[in-house]
């Protein structure tokens, strides 16, 4: 089915956003964020606590009759917008998003809107949506972060680069004859040094015919995919509200730091780079509301929108990120100033789920367009 998008926002999906941002800002502010990253531990149960089973979050995209909120990726990218704005360390994209969308397909919640059916109904798949949605159990992919939809998944006993590994409770492994649910105590999760240390990687290793199995090889496969392009058309809101956070601050500082007895901002030099940026966020925005609301509506553009968005999204986020960085010159080096954690998000949201040049060639694809060989 395919409608009219609709970019803007609704006033419930306001409504979100300033709960989400009344949380965050009380929980999640960055000190406290740099504080828990710096100790090697940055998610805060608490505050997860709050957004997963407080307000809601963890069941947005689950329908009330598997006990969520019956909402959508519309609201689900609000949330995300407002956790990219903060890098607030919470397994959110990868859990209420990616996984939760995987076990939806194999829940038979609805018809994937790639064009494929089904995932079987399966009653464990039904059964670990309902905690997901109550906010009980966390549960992570395991399928590094650079996955992506169009591209190979490994299936062997160890994964690396799996985000927020350290955070899961059931791990969902794919395997050559179908995807498992491995509770955290039968696997082996070893942190990695990421280069973002709000989102954790780490190698999980699983012994073979370890776990609960969920589906079968086809299904398992199609639903995977289906939570990787999920994850990829919201993690563009994702980019967005890091982006959106960078050149407001960039804004605010060159605004109130004097040279030569004149507010920075005010150099006509900088003024056409914020300038400039703010189209781009601007495009973002456009973007990343698109694939939302694509996802959301079931739209057959859906691999289209979300292509568009990871293509743009990614590369808007890493601009302003190093823009923010070189506008605020000696300060916006510092440890103790947060333009780093922004950059480091922006780096590492990049490739994942895809990166910009593998959505280009997707977008080549999808309008028959392929590049040279």
């Amino acid at each position: 089915m395919s409608t009219q998008p609709d970019l803007l926002y609704s006033e419930a999906e306001d409504d979100l956003r300033a709960a989400v941002r009344s949380l965050v800002t009380d929980r999640s502010d960055h000190t406290a964020v740099l504080d828990r990253a710096e100790s090697g531990t940055p998610y805060d149960d608490g505050l997860w606590q709050s957004l997963a089973a407080g307000i809601g979050a963890a069941g947005l995209l689950v329908p009330e009759e598997f006990g969520g909120q019956g909402a959508g990726h519309r609201e689900a990218a609000v949330v995300l917008e407002e956790l990219g704005r903060t890098v607030t360390p919470a397994p959110y994209l990868t859990g209420s998003v990616i996984a939760t969308e995987t076990l939806l397909a194999l829940a038979g919640a609805h018809t994937g809107a790639d064009g494929g059916g089904d995932g079987g109904g399966d009653g464990e798949a039904a059964g670990l949506l309902k905690e997901l949605a109550a906010g009980r159990t966390v549960a992570v992919l395991v399928l590094p972060l650079s996955a992506s939809a169009g591209a190979g998944l490994p299936t062997g006993p160890t994964v690396t680069g799996v985000a927020d590994a350290a955070a899961a409770d059931v791990l969902l492994v794919l395997r050559a004859d179908g995807l498992y649910a491995v509770r955290r105590g039968e696997a082996t999760v070893e942190p990695l040094t990421p280069l973002d240390l709000t989102r954790p990687l780490a190698a999980v290793t699983t012994a073979e015919g370890s776990g609960t199995r969920l589906s079968a090889a086809d299904q398992a496969r199609f639903a995977v995919r289906r939570g990787l392009l999920a994850g990829a058309g919201l993690l563009a809101s994702e980019q967005l509200g890091v982006a959106e956070w960078c050149l407001e601050e960039t804004v605010r500082y060159t605004r109130d730091r004097y040279q030569f007895n004149r507010p920075v901002g005010s150099f006509q030099a900088l003024k056409h780079r914020m300038a400039q940026l703010w189209l781009d966020v601007a495009g973002a925005r456009a973007a990343a509301r698109n694939a939302a609301d694509a996802l959301a509506s079931r739209s057959t553009e859906v691999p289209l929108a979300v292509s568009v968005a990871q293509a743009h999204c990614s590369r808007v986020a890493v601009r302003a990120a190093e823009e923010c960085v070189q506008l605020h010159a000696g300060i916006g080096m510092t440890w103790e100033h947060p333009a780093h954690l922004y950059l480091k998000r922006a780096k590492a949201d990049e490739i994942a789920l895809g990166t910009p040049g593998h959505h280009k060639e997707v977008l080549a694809e999808l309008v028959s367009l392929p590049g040279p060989l």
